[in-house]
């Protein structure tokens, strides 16, 4: 057996999803490995939910193993491994449903019968857009950490005057990757709709070459940079359609050279007299915006967006922000709304240990409870979501109080003329505290944003605790499901209900 705890994970994780012949595609976000499956039915979800790394299951378009940050990066690699290799390394034996502790049945069905109604619903058009939008974006998000917390790691160091000459070099290697970001997203862009991938980064490079500030469009001189991400993805869809034309069309024994040549010529002449106009217009209206709403709606549109994000996950539309989050890290240096939507996640945290202390006798669940909080601290929520207070039903509605409770405090300090944001996105919770940059200093940004996180806790306790529960609701919850001695040797063990 490998000493290698990834190793290990994955695979235990394997042969609970069918073995390798049962694998069509492997890929990773910040927090979950999801897979491509042939035959769905060959799936053992309650083992895979009984393993210690596994914090849930998700299933969307592809199915989707909730590890958290920073484990799901260093396993999916030994998955892919595993997979390749083509063998099924002994995974751990798996407990049969009826030896170990089960959730209360009629909670685990409802969430059940939730995930697959909502997978269901999600299978749109537009929501299948989104998602291929969201696949554009999301393995861009390592960089922007990474590049967010040296961007801060420097800004501290400015402040307190602290090695003055190590700050222009940490400056270059953080505002490298934005510089160029435009690039990475039109490559994304041609990748995930069918077409060349350098082709589309080569021109979405136009929109961040220095030359354009010499060719003048619409009576005024491009600047570099100018349209951001928005129109390199504009000009990266525009060269698949290129690409693909030509392909149809083009001879074959030209297709080398007149295939590539087109692709960036049409769309670099487009993007250069159009797009790059017109994607700048669209950026500056979205900055200006998110600055006003917050400016003027100040409390009230952080209680509503605070309180709405929660039901946008739920519905998969919060994937049409990961665009706009980009926009305004790309414009200014941060995105002012994603420390207001992170709040849902406090509320999220609050109403589960109200439903940890509302419900004693009922150990499985508090089981379950125990062992996503750490994640829910950290932004992690999905465990929480789908395993406790979407099933319950009125405990997502208390946490989304939490949420909009949270939101409307740092709504209030943005209206107070404290503005500040995330320098990346991904991360939320107690993770966001190293991405924080703001304009009244480091000291008054983190104030904030930990007010905000707490009050989102204690609201989405209080709203829980008092109003989470009908008596029925106790009546049927509150009891313990399996009260043998095995259910209760290791509580700890329980299933996550997700």
């Amino acid at each position: 057996m490998s000493t290698d705890p990834n190793r290990a994970t994955a695979a235990a994780i394997l042969p609970l999803v069918g073995g390798p012949d049962n694998i069509t595609s492997i890929a990773h976000c910040m927090t979950r490995l999801r897979i491509g499956l042939r035959d769905r039915s060959l799936v053992d979800d309650e083992a895979l939910r009984t393993l210690p790394a596994v914090l849930g299951v998700v299933e969307d378009d592809t199915y989707q193993i909730v590890l958290g940050p920073g484990a799901v990066a260093r396993v999916t690699p030994q998955f892919e491994a595993l997979v390749q290799e083509g063998r099924s390394p002994a995974a751990p034996a798996a407990p049969h449903p009826h030896t170990h502790p089960v959730t209360a049945d009629g909670l685990a069905d409802r969430g059940a019968a939730l995930k697959e109604a909502q997978k269901a619903r999600n299978s749109t058009p537009f929501k299948l857009f989104l998602r291929r939008l969201a696949n554009i974006f999301v393995p861009l998000i390592p960089a922007l950490i990474g590049c967010g917390i040296i961007a801060g790691l420097g800004g501290m160091l400015t402040n307190l005057g602290w090695l003055p000459a190590v700050v222009p070099a940490l400056a270059a290697i953080a505002s490298g990757f934005l510089s160029l970001i435009a690039v990475f997203v039109g490559h994304n862009t041609a990748k995930e709709f069918g077409g060349t991938p350098v082709l589309g980064g080569a021109v979405a490079a136009i929109i961040v070459f220095p030359g354009v500030a010499k060719i003048d469009a619409f009576g005024h001189s491009l600047s570099p940079g100018q349209g951001g991400v928005l129109g390199a993805l504009a000009a990266a869809l525009l060269a698949v359609h290129v690409e693909k034309w030509c392909r149809r069309w083009v001879p074959e024994v030209l297709d080398v050279l007149v295939t590539p040549t087109l692709t960036v010529l049409v769309p670099g002449l487009v993007t250069l007299f159009g797009l790059m106009f017109l994607a700048g217009e669209a950026s500056a209206a979205i900055g200006a915006f998110a600055n006003r709403l917050l400016d003027t709606g100040g409390a009230f549109a952080g209680l509503v967006l605070g309180g709405l994000f929660l039901p946008l996950v739920m519905l998969g539309l919060h994937q049409a922000l990961i665009p706009l989050h980009t926009t305004l890290i790309d414009q200014s240096g941060h995105t002012v709304l994603l420390p207001i939507l992170a709040m849902a996640g406090a509320g999220q945290v609050g109403a589960a240990i109200a439903v940890y202390y509302r419900l004693p006798r009922n150990r499985s669940l508090r089981a379950t409870i125990k062992s996503a909080l750490p994640a829910g601290f950290l932004g992690v929520g999905e465990p929480l979501i789908y395993g406790v207070s979407l099933p319950l039903g009125r405990p997502f509605v208390t946490a989304c109080v939490g949420g909009a409770a949270g939101g409307a405090f740092v709504g209030l300090f943005h209206q107070l003329g404290l503005s500040f944001g995330s320098t990346a996105i991904g991360p939320s919770g107690w993770a966001l505290f190293p991405l924080l940059d703001g304009t009244s200093g480091m000291g008054a940004t983190v104030a904030v944003y930990a007010g905000g996180l707490t009050v989102g806790y204690l609201v989405g306790f209080a709203a829980t605790y008092f109003f989470g529960f009908t008596s029925q609701m106790l009546a049927d919850l509150n009891t313990d499901p399996d009260p043998t001695p095995d259910a209760v040797a290791e509580p700890d063990k329980a299933p996550a209900l997700t």
